[in-house]
């Protein structure tokens, strides 16, 4: 696949294809990403930017806080998932995305909650 510089999802996806165990397909105009058969990223356009959603644990607490100080871009749903809003211009941030990321995909292994 070639890499495309102005997407900024692109190195987030590949990070998730990455993984051991992973099954990427697609759900409506998102790639999704699972692993033991739980899914643990869904990203790609939305609106005129991106969005990626993570199924965290450890981190609600700093993705409350981050959906408090920009409501715009980050938002926490049910059951753990949160959602990252981002544009090519104001990418989401690295080191956050990608721990996020490790904890989605732990969480494909955790037992308990789905």
């Amino acid at each position: 696949m070639t890499e495309n510089l102005n997407d900024p999802t692109e190195p987030i996806r590949m990070r998730a294809s990455e993984y051991p165990e992973v099954d990427e397909g697609t759900a409506c105009t998102q790639n999704s990403f699972k692993a033991a058969k739980k899914a643990f990223l869904y990203i790609g356009p939305q609106g005129g930017r991106y969005k990626a959603m993570f199924k965290l644990t450890d981190s609600l607490n700093e993705a409350e806080a981050l959906a408090e100080e920009a409501p715009k871009n980050y938002e926490v749903g049910k059951n753990g998932w949160v959602t990252a809003r981002f544009s090519a211009e104001e990418p989401m941030p690295e080191a956050l995305w990608q721990k996020w990321l490790d904890e989605s995909y732990a969480t494909c292994f955790s037992k308990g909650k789905k």
